[in-house]
């Protein structure tokens, strides 16, 4: 299986995440990645390149142009304005505020901009972001060029973005990309299949009226776990977009005999959609030992799970998104492909 991935990652590297009220080191950083190159190359996963240049127009099609624009000047801003740290958002529109208009203060911008504070802005997060959409672009054109699946090893992730905010560590939706990128070329029907723990709550909001799109997302239920606001069963589409979108939320302990149930579920609907192509969104954040999940997976169920995505029989593009416990998040990763290519 062909890999795509970036050095320049690296350049996105927080020095701090507020977490349980106090400063960490992000569970974000660029050693998953590095576990995951191991892995990947331990496995004799050996056709690994760089993606080449992101495609901005695809991007801008998908962003919203103000959005962009701020991801891409925030951090010349916030210096000018003699912030000596990183970007954390310290205020945000709540309920019953003014939402339609963006502030000028680079202060107001970043809260405006933001789901969460959780993820910092750095001086190279700009650069960073654009080289895993580049990663997930690459894949999705390798996919579309005859072969039968690529791994993008995008770092930032993507699936929390929308297309006007930022937030659980993702600035530019990958996976929404990807399935542009698919029907652009000519898939009617493209299916979107997250397997993070956390819920998929961009890639919802930016497909949730749409009916060539199908978003199937396994996760943490919302009442326990992040994003906490979306998430949902109820939430299935609106208006031509009714329908095509499945959340199946579980509970703190789901083992995998309960979590497979649902991935059943997710095939099925898939299946019954007539979907063309396939993105996954590959989180393994769903291991045990995961620091920010409750879950209970082990690292032989991702082999499991790889077959059951790879008898569906589509074109797969598969993006990397969560996966935190750092030691075990290479073999959880390769193990999903693995099992795939193994089916």
């Amino acid at each position: 299986m062909q890999v795509f991935f970036s050095e320049d990652h690296r350049r996105h590297f927080p020095q701090a995440e507020l977490s349980a009220g106090e400063f960490v080191t992000p569970y974000e950083r660029p050693s998953r990645v590095e576990n995951i190159l191991a892995r990947l190359k331990l496995r004799q996963f050996t056709q690994i390149e760089a993606p080449g240049p992101a495609d901005m127009a695809a991007i801008a099609r998908l962003c919203a142009p103000d959005y962009l624009q701020f991801l891409e000047t925030a951090w010349d801003e916030w210096k000018a304005a003699g912030c000596a740290g990183e970007i954390i958002a310290a205020t945000f529109p709540a309920r019953r505020m003014q939402m339609s208009r963006p502030p000028r203060n680079i202060d107001g911008k970043v809260g405006y901009y933001a789901l969460a504070n959780e993820t910092a802005i750095t001086g190279g997060t700009w650069v960073a972001a654009l080289s895993s959409a580049a990663s997930a672009q690459a894949a999705t054109r390798h996919v579309i060029g005859g072969a039968r699946a690529a791994f993008a090893l995008c770092r930032p992730p993507g699936h929390h973005a929308t297309a006007d905010m930022y937030g659980g560590y993702c600035f530019i939706n990958n996976a929404a990309l990807a399935a542009e990128q698919l029907r652009a070329s000519g898939a009617a029907r493209v299916a979107i299949l997250d397997i993070d723990f956390h819920h998929g709550n961009g890639t919802q909001d930016i497909f949730y009226h749409r009916d060539d799109i199908f978003f199937a997302s396994l996760h943490g239920a919302p009442e326990d776990a992040f994003p906490y606001f979306l998430g949902f069963a109820d939430e299935t589409g609106a208006g031509r977009g009714e329908g095509t979108t499945l959340n199946l939320p579980m509970l703190p302990g789901t083992p995998y005999s309960v979590w497979c149930q649902a991935l059943k579920q997710a095939i099925a609907a898939i299946t019954a959609f007539g979907a063309d192509a396939l993105i996954v969104s590959l989180g393994v954040d769903t291991y045990k030992d995961d620091p920010i999940s409750f879950f209970r997976l082990d690292s032989p169920d991702y082999l499991d799970i790889g077959q059951r995505i790879a008898a569906m029989g589509l074109p797969t593009v598969f993006c990397m998104e969560g996966g935190y416990a750092i030691e075990a998040v290479g073999v959880n990763t390769v193990n999903v492909l693995e099992g795939f290519l193994d089916a």
